[in-house]
């Protein structure tokens, strides 16, 4: 039997979007992990995966702005990599400006790019810019914004733990619009025109995983029919997406607040999904946030 190619993650990101901690779970899932790679080092890294399989077929690195000040050289050592036999994924970390300054209040770190002339959310817009060449790569682009430490590391174990499948992951979210259209998001459907159970007085504390809230959108042709178009068009295209090589595909289901329609949607889409796509991936953002005291 043939020995499975080797394979490289590339992790990347802003700094504070949680690069170290993907990196930290990667380790724990049998990775090889080296941070901070010299980017023009990584070419030889590549060799030696090759020539020591049983101790680095499975690596993963990252690169920062720390790493090279000039990331446009990554897109011409990718195919290197790939004539080598190395299969190669790009993920990308980003979270939103407000919750990556909240993050360096809470640890007092220092930005890499920070001086006593530039501020940290300058620094941060560069280090953005800086990234864009790298970002643009990226089969998988993850915003952490919403994420606590134990939710970063599950997303990366169902993304490339022993039970993640083979081609393209998708991920279901839902979310309110209200609280912001998710960063990562590749496709955004809008169920906002459904009918609202919020304004159902005994369904306004419940959630669209509940029974209760669940009947009330399934006595609602409209919401079916939603529901049966957008699945309509998913099962058409996914599989173009997974014939291009996109490792990952990020669909965003929003409502006004985040906690009935869009549930009950990207649940349902999961169900129907399943056969196709063997287990997508399904996150809830806003679930998270207090219930909404009854008037």
């Amino acid at each position: 039997m043939n020995a499975p190619a080797p394979r490289l993650v590339i992790v990347t990101g802003l700094s504070g979007s949680g690069k170290s901690t993907a990196l930290h779970a990667l380790e724990d899932l049998g990775y090889y992990c080296v941070d901070n790679l010299p980017l023009a080092l990584l070419e030889a890294f590549g060799e030696q995966m090759c020539s020591a399989p049983r101790s680095y077929g499975r690596a993963a690195v990252g690169l920062d702005v720390r790493t090279s000040a000039d990331f446009g050289q990554l897109p011409d050592l990718l195919p290197l990599l790939a004539a080598k036999g190395i299969e190669t994924r790009v993920v990308a970390l980003s979270a939103d400006e407000r919750t990556l300054l909240n993050r360096y209040k809470e640890t007092r770190r220092r930005h890499p790019l920070a001086s006593a002339t530039t501020t940290l959310a300058d620094a941060l817009r560069s280090e953005g810019q800086r990234l864009a060449p790298i970002t643009e790569l990226a089969s998988d682009r993850i915003d952490t914004s919403s994420f606590n430490l134990y939710e970063l590391r599950d997303m990366v174990r169902e993304l490339f733990g022993p039970h993640s499948q083979a081609g393209m992951s998708v991920l279901l979210q839902s979310f309110g619009f209200k609280h912001g259209t998710p960063l990562d998001a590749d496709l955004v459907f809008d169920v906002r025109c459904l009918p609202n159970p919020n304004w159902v007085p005994e369904l306004r504390a419940l959630t669209g995983r509940d029974e209760a809230v669940q009947r009330y959108l399934r006595d609602h042709p409209l919401v079916a029919e939603m529901v049966g178009d957008i699945h309509g068009f998913l099962a058409r295209w996914l599989p173009r997406f997974e014939a291009g090589s996109r490792g990952h595909l990020n669909i965003a289901i929003g409502c006004t607040g985040g906690r009935h329609r869009s549930v009950y949607v990207a649940e349902t889409l999961r169900e129907r999904l399943q056969p196709q796509f063997r287990s997508p991936l399904l996150r809830h953002r806003e679930l998270h946030l207090p219930r909404p005291e009854p008037d």
